[in-house]
């Protein structure tokens, strides 16, 4: 399976970076071929610009300034999202993403009679978060309700790519980790990603 790991943390040793190279070098091992997407690294500019917003409803929406992406997105299978959860939502750089390259043509398009718009992202057949909150669990949850993971599957994929599998994987409490519990959640990404397909 062709698989697109994207993350999104500033910081090279940061946990997420580590999560993302588990998941990277895991879904290697098991056979797939995986294209790794940094989104920091890249310098990737997360805010929809004036020209994409007042364009955004043109039939021949023009994604050339994020090309590279969209090809990304477009060649995947799988996707494998690998940040942290800060203020109970996703890094800015991660909404700047599904903004900007989940756009209309692309993931989407829209209904000429102002209806629901229409999936197009039919060929991503499965999707997996790998995350971390700072808060215990039943705060995330319970609190919260967890609204960037419902935004996620409920909205951005149920519009996308509704045929694609969703798994949803979160280390709770990373304000009080330790070494062992992030060690467990490592093993519990790679035997994930080792039979993601």
């Amino acid at each position: 399976m062709r698989i697109q790991t994207i993350l999104a943390h500033p910081l090279s040793d940061s946990f997420a970076a580590a999560v993302h190279r588990t998941a990277a070098d895991s879904l290697r091992a098991a056979g797939h071929t995986v294209t790794e997407t940094d989104l920091y690294a890249e310098g990737f500019e997360p805010a929809l610009t004036a020209a994409e917003r007042a364009r955004y409803f043109d039939p021949d929406y023009d994604t050339g300034p994020v090309a590279p992406l969209v090809e990304r997105l477009l060649e995947a299978e799988g996707l494998v999202f690998c940040y942290p959860h800060w203020w109970f939502n996703y890094p800015a750089v991660l909404k700047g993403y599904f903004d900007r390259v989940w756009a209309p043509g692309v993931a989407f398009r829209h209904d000429p009679a102002g209806g629901r718009i229409v999936p197009l992202l039919t060929g991503l057949r499965r999707v997996a978060v790998l995350t971390s909150f700072g808060s215990p669990w039943w705060v995330v949850n319970l609190h919260m309700r967890n609204p960037a993971r419902r935004i996620l599957k409920n909205g951005i994929l149920t519009a996308c790519a509704p045929t694609a599998s969703f798994r949803y994987l979160a280390h709770y409490d990373m304000d009080r980790s330790t070494d062992a519990t992030r060690k467990r959640f490592l093993s519990r990404v790679e035997r994930e990603m080792q039979r993601f397909g």
